[in-house]
């Protein structure tokens, strides 16, 4: 029959409506901004660069290796690294980027920087409400703006920030427990190897 889909479709609409009014799980939108949605926890939406220790810019865990710049396929990553070395949240020496910027404007959010990423330095958020009047600098965000602490990642992926976070602290005890059985040429004056030490998510 000529509009069978068109009928079927408006009587799904009339029963959403009319049943909104007696069973609220059938009201299909929320009056925003007012009322919010929760995110899903497979949300994704802008890249974000994750820091460690209370610096955002010393605790960067990114050491500029340009290898998600490399990857992204719409080119949306513009990094400069700094080839001096910096200690890190950490105290280890470590090259950082001395510019990270991600145009939005261009990122299709596929995710792709945060496989690569072998320094886990790089995880999607789920802030979505980014509009701006100024449609050419105000959706190019700069390492300040896309700096956000450990924690953070934690609140909003917290089953992946604890599995970043295990594998981070079995790598940090495979390296101490590797130079422990440096000679001791390699040791501090105290005896031990000054491998600093992992700053937790608070």
């Amino acid at each position: 029959m000529l509009g069978r889909g068109l009928i079927k479709g408006l009587a799904e609409t009339a029963r959403n409506l009319l049943g909104s009014y007696a069973v609220k799980g059938r009201l299909t939108t929320v009056a925003y901004p007012e009322e919010r949605l929760p995110q899903q926890p497979g949300a994704r939406v802008f890249p974000f660069l994750v820091y460690d220790g209370p610096d955002p810019m010393k605790g960067l865990r990114c050491v500029a290796c340009q290898i998600c710049e490399k990857e992204c396929p719409p080119q949306c990553i513009y990094i400069i690294k700094d080839m001096i070395k910096k200690p890190d949240a950490s105290g280890r020496m470590q090259f950082q980027p001395k510019v990270f910027d991600i145009d939005t404007s261009v990122c299709m959010s596929c995710q792709i920087c945060v496989e690569v990423c072998p320094f886990d330095a790089i995880e999607m958020d789920v802030e979505y409400e980014l509009s701006t009047a100024d449609r050419f600098e105000g959706l190019l965000q700069h390492k300040e703006q896309l700096a956000k602490p450990n924690a953070y990642f934690h609140q909003i992926h917290p089953l992946q920030a604890d599995a970043v976070d295990a594998r981070l602290d079995a790598e940090h005890a495979k390296a101490q427990a590797k130079h422990a059985t440096l000679p001791d040429s390699s040791a501090n004056s105290t005896g031990t190897v000054a491998l600093g030490t992992r700053p937790t998510k608070a």
